[in-house]
Parts: C-alpha cells; structure tokens; sequence
C-alpha cells in the first residue's frame, strides 16, 4: 500500500508516465487504474479488490425470473434481446443480455441455434473441396477471347475433368450468351454423363454478380440437375490454379491468333492421349478419365421437394406465400422453390441443396441468405 501511495503521488508530477509504471513494475494500464481510483475513492481505492462477478443469472430475484419466463411465454419466438427491451421497459431496469439468455436456457424455453456455414461475400460458393475421383469436379472457364485470321471473334471455352486432368472440351464459341454455354454443355453431358460439381469463376454466364448467391440462369439449370455449385473467390486465381495453367499451356503451345477448331482438336487430343502429368502418377488423362456413371436425360420438368411446401417462381422472381408475394430472383424463374416453415421465426426458401434466404411474415419481407454475417448457402 505504502508503495502505492508513493506510486500515485509521483504520478501526479512526472513527465513520463511510462517510465515511472516501468519503475514500479507495473503496466500503464494498470498504473491509470491506480491514478484513478485514488481520484475517486482516495487511499481506499488502492487497497486490492475483489474480482467476483457483481452479479449472474442464479443471482436473479425469483419475482424477475418468473417475469421472464411469462414474457416469454406471450411472446414465444423472440428472442433474449428482444424479451430483455421488453422487461427493461416494464421495469425500468433490466439484466444483461446474456443473463437473460441463461435464464431462460434453463427453464428450457430457447434452444441454441443451428451453426450456420459461413461464406463469402463474393465467390460465395467456395468450398475448397477437390477432387478425389473423376467427374467430382469440373471446371470451366473461357480462354480470352481473340480475332482469328477472317476477323471472326474466336471466344473458347474450356471444360476439364480436376482429378484426372481430361481436358472434357475445347471449343470456339461465337459468344458467351447463356444459350450458346447451355448447348454445349448439354452436348457434353450427354456425352460424359453429369459431374457433381462444377467450378467457375463469378462472370458471365456462369455467375450473376447481383443475383440471389451469384446465380445465373446457366447456373440455376446446373442446379436443376442436381449438379453442386463451385465458386472461385475473386482476386484468388489458385482457387482454380489448374485451369489457370491449362490456359496458359494453350496460349504458349497455339498460335491462337490463327488457331481454328482443327487445331484446337489436335491440341486437345495430344494433351489428353500423349501428355503425361505428374499430379496422377505420370499417366495420360485418357488413362484416368471415365465416364460419369450418372446420366443426362435431358431437363427436368420442375424441381421437387418432398418435404417442403413447393412454389413456383414467376417470370418476374416473386413466389406466393401466405397470402403475400415475395420477391426471390428472376435467375430461377419458371422454377419452384421449396419452403420449410421454422419452429420459430420465418421460413427457409431452397433452391435445389441452396439455401435462398428466409421469409419472414411478420414483416412481408425476403432476407437473402449471403446478406447475413451467418449463411448456409449449401447443404
């Protein structure tokens, strides 16, 4: 204590606080402590003090926990935070949050909320999953576009298999329109059967920047059948590093200035029959790659939820809920959507494995499911 006085009063003179706290052995922050409490309380306010909690949850009066449990009881889907305004305004005063949450865990009247997986703002669909077998993951992208020798845009599109290394198509493509990329797919799934996953960057056709999870319509045909969402996160091109190399391989081993579809075939046929890679055992891709055991047989009709209630998406993005129109997203027009009414609070709205969002029809609003720091954006 004596020391503490002496500390406290040289505190009051000195020009270099700092160095008298390292004087004493003690931290600045602990040595403002002092000087404070001495302001405050005097010489009582250095003596040592007690670290208990001033109060907890079983320290609550029984008269307060029965008010708690009856507030929740009139009010069943709020939560603590909102039980808590409520007490405070009924009674002038009102526990922590916290407390108030204890209290009411105990009696059995919350339950903890599910962890929700967190993702992404941009490249919101980015698991960090690789393939372990062929057909997992594909990924897709475009080379960059070029004027071939006619003065014809030439925009070709790449398609590989990740484990195997099978470049899957190498193809010219007029443009980059969503009905050009769909037909081609369609011509190689029905070719190579459906993969699980497909990875993209977040352009055009593949992704929407202001769609409902980046969705597109290419994206949202993906997803009707039944094939997961792969997304990389702009600005990590390692994210996709392996399709970055098959670019630049292409664009150092063709003269892409003059390169037409004959060539690009050649090229495709050698990097997959006689290239050996070190990544599968020094093995041609060929030698790897089979085909997907799961097959195309075209579009489906509609999307299906057997333990949902099921509502089609309008040509402009709104469904019908409860009497009420929500807006979802023009991407998955003409699909249905599923919706899964909550125990408590609003309702879940699935696209296929993706989480939308969530309805909430006290308010007639749509939450979209990445506008929150906590997202499920894949089951």
């Amino acid at each position: 204590m004596e020391q503490r006085m002496e500390f406290v009063m040289r505190a009051f003179s000195t020009d270099n606080f700092r160095a008298l706290c390292a004087e004493y052995g003690i931290s600045a922050k602990t040595g403002y402590k002092w000087r404070e409490r001495f302001v405050r309380q005097g010489q009582a306010g250095l003596r040592e003090q007690s670290r208990r909690p001033r109060g907890h949850a079983s320290g609550l009066s029984e008269e307060a926990i029965c008010e708690l449990a009856r507030l929740k009881q009139a009010h069943p889907h709020w939560g603590p935070r909102k039980l808590r305004e409520l007490y405070r305004r009924l009674r002038g005063t009102a526990p922590s949050e916290s407390t108030v949450k204890r209290v009411l865990a105990r009696m059995g009247m919350i339950q903890p909320r599910r962890a929700r997986q967190k993702a992404h703002a941009s490249g919101r669909l980015w698991s960090g999953r690789r393939a372990e077998s062929p057909n997992e993951v594909w990924t897709v992208d475009f080379k960059g576009w070029w004027y071939d020798g006619q003065g014809k845009r030439c925009e070709p599109l790449t398609v590989r298999d990740e484990y195997s290394r099978y470049v899957l198509e190498l193809r010219r493509m007029p443009n980059a329109r969503t009905e050009t990329v769909k037909a081609c797919f369609e011509r190689l799934f029905e070719r190579y059967g459906l993969p699980a996953a497909l990875r993209s960057d977040n352009g055009a056709p593949f992704a929407q920047v202001k769609g409902i999870l980046g969705l597109s319509k290419l994206a949202a045909w993906w997803v009707a059948l039944g094939i997961d969402l792969e997304r990389g996160r702009p600005g990590h091109p390692q994210d996709n590093g392996a399709h970055e190399r098959l670019h630049r391989d292409i664009n150092r081993e063709l003269r892409c200035g003059t390169a037409g579809q004959a060539e690009l075939d050649l090229w495709r046929e050698e990097f997959n029959q006689e290239r050996p890679h070190e990544a599968i055992g020094m093995k041609y891709p060929a030698e790897v790659y089979r085909r997907s055991e799961r097959l195309y047989t075209g579009t489906p009709e509609d999307m299906s939820y057997s333990d949902m209630a099921s509502r089609k998406v309008s040509r402009d993005g709104d469904i019908s809920w409860d009497g009420a129109d929500y807006f979802i997203s023009t991407s998955v027009a003409d699909w249905s959507v599923g919706v899964m009414p909550l125990a408590e609070g609003p309702c879940e709205v699935w696209f296929g494995r993706l989480l939308l969002g969530w309805i909430d029809t006290r308010t007639h609003s749509f939450q979209r499911s990445e506008d929150l720091p906590l997202k499920a954006v894949q089951a």
